[in-house]
């Protein structure tokens, strides 16, 4: 007899938020608890039918001053390729709008992007 093993839900990315305490300080908590919020209203949320965005706090992501910074991972079905987008100074509906595009596969939004894939300065 096999054993079942867990379920598998299928991801169109990853957010993680940072919980260090200088984004804690700037509310990254608030920005995290919100924003779970809003992806489970919206069926955005992986565990939910036609959802597959994973949210998940994180330890600190580095730009401490800057805070509440987040990141994201997640495959491009072109190529297979891992595109990563990093964030800092995040709003609400900036994270939100960042979940969205990941949901349906568009672009990174470049508002508050630095780092890896960043949009260059004009």
């Amino acid at each position: 007899m096999t054993k079942a093993g867990p379920k598998y839900f299928p991801t169109a990315g990853h957010l993680l938020v940072c919980q260090g305490q200088n984004c804690q300080n700037r509310g990254s908590r608030l920005l995290y608890q919100a924003l779970w919020q809003a992806l489970d209203r919206e069926h955005l949320a992986y565990y939910k039918a036609g959802g597959q965005v994973r949210l998940t706090e994180s330890g600190c992501l580095g730009a401490c001053s800057y805070g509440p910074t987040l990141c994201v991972y997640r495959e491009r079905a072109e190529g297979g390729t891992l595109e990563q987008g990093w964030y800092a100074a995040m709003t609400f509906p900036q994270a939100l709008n960042l979940a969205r595009a990941v949901q349906d596969g568009l672009d990174l939004p470049a508002e508050g992007r630095y780092g890896p894939g960043e949009e260059p300065a004009p």
